[in-house]
């Protein structure tokens, strides 16, 4: 009985442990499906780290610098 519960204390904690390292999304993959979906035109430069996207009615930048930082411009085409 003793065994049977520790088994199950064991199950549950590497089921929680489990389910909260889910992969998240950045903002930058999120723009990039989204933009996708949208069926924009998308040119990656210098190895990924200059992205353009454009459609019809909306044209997206994102800049990762040396240091991993983003910088994600957003304009609207009028």
């Amino acid at each position: 009985m003793k065994k049977l519960t520790m088994v199950a204390l064991f199950i549950g904690a590497l089921t929680i442990s489990l389910s909260s390292c889910r992969d998240q999304k950045t903002e930058k993959e999120e723009l990039i499906e989204e933009m996708q979906d949208k069926g924009a035109d998308i040119k990656i430069k210098d190895d990924g780290d200059k992205i353009k996207m454009e459609t019809e009615d909306e044209k997206i930048k994102i800049k990762t610098d040396d240091d991993g930082n983003v910088k994600i411009k957003e304009k609207d085409k009028d």
